[in-house]
């Protein structure tokens, strides 16, 4: 019975640590797509082998083949690091790094494109000045494209101007760090193929994008951190940036993604944060803040999602230029 035990859980071990090796090696082994599939089918027939033995009971053989394969691989997986220089995607092609002065925050290239296409833009990057001072409001802005609990998250920081309206918005958002001729794949994050970004944007960028050029769905969360958690979370962003710039670090789907990123810095800032499962789902991200006291009181979660819709706002207020503020018209925490 106990040897039946073990080898069947020899024999699943071998089956995982397979399909784990040719994910690994179809995504990341650094040859030709035709050499990089034949070093896939190379592997699974490897593993393919073991199992046999393994099931005819060799299993001494098995464990010991399977096993200097393994090390073999792990080894060359753990030289795999992190890029700065590549030929990266225009959208993310400069990391949203600054620095303090004072109660000035300068960030170096904050983006402003005019998105055309979901590829190409009109626009570029510049350097931009705010005023700490002036720091207002924090906003959770999700957009999700029909997928159960998946979406993206960004956190959008409003300044007051001279006349007290909050009117100038720089959005933050952590993405993959692709290379130009690279597309997203969620099983690609898993397996080290991207870097890790933080973004800084116009907010008219990051949000037209989504809503008007992917056409998915995009809702505004109004936060009420305080302005003390404000302010630390929005130069925490910075600072993690800044610590990607001098060194980079894989993107992840699950560990370092849009939403497990910020959580790390909130938890950092608010001590006592529970782990949910919800963290790893950032469609769900809403109702863990929501829980927590973060979010604008006296409502149910799905009415702050039905006001907070902002897609059609977003589309109809395109090219004007109040476009932050038009978007907000409606949405509970804000007054106009």
């Amino acid at each position: 019975m106990i040897m039946a035990l073990l080898e069947g859980l020899l024999g699943l071990g071998i089956v995982l640590a397979t399909l784990w090796g040719a994910l690994a090696l179809g995504h990341r082994l650094p040859l030709p797509r035709p050499w990089r599939w034949g070093g896939v089918g190379l592997w699974l027939a490897a593993g393919a082998g073991w199992l046999w033995l393994a099931w005819w009971g060799a299993s001494l053989a098995a464990l010991v083949g399977m096993g200097v394969q393994m090390a073999a691989l792990l080894a060359w997986w753990r030289r795999l690091v992190p890029q700065t220089e590549r030929d990266w995607a225009e959208d993310v092609a400069h990391l949203a790094t600054g620095r303090v002065v004072g109660e000035r925050l300068t960030l170096d290239h904050v983006r402003h494109f005019d998105w055309q296409t979901r590829d190409t833009g009109r626009g570029g990057w510049e350097r931009r000045v705010y005023d700490l001072q002036h720091l207002s409001s924090v906003d959770l802005i999700v957009s999700s494209w029909g997928r159960p609990g998946i979406a993206h998250v960004l956190v959008s920081f409003g300044f007051a101007g001279d006349d007290g309206q909050v009117d100038d918005f720089v959005a933050f958002s952590v993405e993959v760090r692709r290379a130009r001729d690279e597309r997203f794949s969620e099983i690609g994050g898993f397996f080290k193929q991207y870097e890790l970004a933080i973004i800084a944007a116009d907010e008219r960028d990051a949000v037209r994008l989504r809503s008007n050029v992917r056409g998915e769905r995009v809702t505004l969360y109004h936060s009420t951190l305080s302005a003390g958690t404000r302010r630390r979370l929005l130069l925490a962003l910075v600072a993690a940036a800044n610590d990607l710039a001098r060194e980079p670090r894989f993107y992840h789907t699950v560990t370092a993604n849009c939403t497990t990123l910020v959580f790390a810095m909130m938890r950092r800032i608010i001590e006592g944060l529970p782990v949910d499962h919800r963290l790893l789902l950032s469609g769900l991200l809403p109702g863990y803040v929501h829980e927590q006291g973060g979010l604008v009181e006296g409502y149910r979660l799905s009415e702050l999602r039905r006001l907070g819709d902002i897609t059609e706002r977003a589309r109809q207020a395109h090219d004007a230029a109040d476009f932050s503020r038009r978007i907000r018209r409606g949405v509970p925490g804000w007054c106009e």
